[in-house]
């Protein structure tokens, strides 16, 4: 509803797509995790009062209320003609989003602590391994891809969204880097 009530039409094929493309992988990773990592779902529904005293429950909560920003500006572009978006290009962000959620699968699959608030589980461990061998925080790697996903799905309204999430990510990972990590095996 998003997306449409400012477009003020259901006939929005690059809306469409994104919904089934992004719905579809939301449910086929909470299924997986679902049945392979179920404290995994557990921990990132609960809300953590670790995440009360950081900032990085509002940088997030500010980065949720960009994107609905984002899909009203996309709906009124979409209603208004302001920008023609080729075909092609909608659907090679519709492919970034479908790279997006495989960074967060894999992450999420190699790190079973990554939750929605920062905090130290018992018995939590420093992950190296898998995409933690290459990138510090593969969470925000799949958050970049999301973003040029963003970025190429709608104009202009993808280039401002794109702007402003990237310091809000540098927040949030500088949050992450500054909580105290005592009791992590492995630091």
């Amino acid at each position: 509803m998003v997306v449409f009530l400012p477009a003020w039409t259901l006939v929005y094929w690059q809306a469409w797509v994104f919904i089934i493309v992004f719905m579809g992988l939301v449910m086929a990773s909470s299924a997986y995790f679902s049945i392979k990592d179920p404290a995994l779902i557990k921990r990132r529904k609960k809300i953590e009062p670790a995440a009360q005293k950081s900032s990085g429950g509002n940088s997030t909560s500010f980065m949720y209320i960009l994107l609905c920003c984002h899909a009203v500006l996309a709906g009124l572009d979409h209603r208004f003609g302001w920008s023609q978006v080729p075909a092609g290009i909608c659907l090679l962000g519709d492919g970034l989003v479908v790279a997006a959620n495989a960074i967060w699968l894999i992450s999420k699959k190699e790190n079973s602590y990554a939750g929605s608030a920062i905090k130290v589980y018992e018995g939590q461990k420093v992950i190296s391994s898998g995409p933690y061998a290459l990138v510090r925080h593969p969470n925000y790697a799949g958050d970049l891809c999301w973003c040029w996903a963003s970025r190429w799905r709608w104009v202009p309204g993808g280039a401002g969204a794109f702007c402003m999430m990237i310091p809000m990510m540098v927040w949030m990972i500088h949050d992450e880097e500054m909580f105290p990590q005592e009791g992590i095996g492995g630091v």
